[in-house]
């Protein structure tokens, strides 16, 4: 193979496996190519990650050594992107009765929730799950990319259990909005026992289903290593869960109007992690 030959064939591999770990070896043997071609193969590839900011391709030394990709955007990229989906979501075509927003075409469109996967990706880059969790149905997309960039399984914890899923752990939670007491469940083989685990959700008011989530997670000892949700709103202001990241703030829907006021959360401000 020609080095450019080779070089779009790692990059593939590479950025459809995130967060594996390749050994030389494997590239070797498949490119039928010396160690050393490989090694500066990657060098190549790294530069031109870096440059672009186009996520980071890290390297191994040692006998269990190796390459991987990890997806990390920029905050100037984040930052627009978030700028662009406030927009968006600010039509006033999206104001539904009862001063709510409708995000759904949003959530489901591969393009969007695939960039905001990445985002969460970086948001939590210093962590490493074991699985991602979240409620069914509307966070199911969202967090299926999430899992896909750190390349793990996804876990849907739902509000009614299957006979087809076996025995499952349940737990009655308070929402924190409306104070009605709602169910949640969860498979026994669904997570195993100690796992590490990132919470992505769509939409948070008061957080009385995150709070659930989290309590779930402690039935099965599970580690929770984050939170992540798409828009929270505004008010209130105190929520029922702590440390968690939003990508978007809602300040007000208006039915009567016809107006929506939402804008970045103020984490992308803070942050100096997605600087890279």
């Amino acid at each position: 193979m020609r080095r450019s030959e080779r070089i779009a064939v790692i990059t593939r591999i590479l950025t459809d496996n995130p967060h594996q770990l390749f050994p030389l070896k494997y590239f070797t043997e498949k490119l039928n190519s010396a160690k050393s071609s490989i090694s500066e193969d990657l060098t190549i590839i790294k530069e031109v990650f870096q440059n672009q900011k186009l996520g980071l391709i890290e390297t191994l030394a040692g006998a269990a050594g190796g390459v991987r990709y990890i997806p990390l955007y920029s905050r100037d990229e984040i930052e627009n992107f978030l700028k662009d989906l406030c927009t968006r979501l600010s039509d006033p075509e999206r104001v539904l009765p009862g001063n709510f927003l409708y995000m759904t075409d949003l959530i489901f469109t591969p393009e969007v929730v695939n960039k905001i996967g990445g985002i969460f990706a970086t948001c939590f880059a210093d962590k490493k799950p074991d699985y991602i969790i979240t409620m069914e149905t509307k966070g199911i997309p969202i967090a299926l990319m999430t899992a896909r960039a750190f390349n793990v399984p996804l876990v849907t914890i739902r509000r009614s259990s299957r006979v087809t899923e076996g025995s499952v752990v349940s737990i009655n939670y308070v929402t924190g909005s409306s104070k009605k007491i709602e169910t949640m469940s969860l498979p026994r083989k669904a997570l195993p026992v100690n796992s590490k685990v990132i919470i992505i959700d769509d939409f948070m008011k008061a957080g009385g289903t995150a709070r659930g989530m989290m309590e779930l997670m402690q039935e099965f000892k599970a580690e929770v290593l984050g939170l992540g949700v798409l828009v929270t709103t505004a008010k209130p202001e105190k929520k029922l869960v702590e440390d968690y990241i939003s990508l978007l703030v809602l300040e007000d829907v208006n039915n009567d109007t016809n107006s929506v006021v939402i804008r970045p959360g103020d984490w992308i401000y803070k942050s100096t992690e997605a600087d890279s």
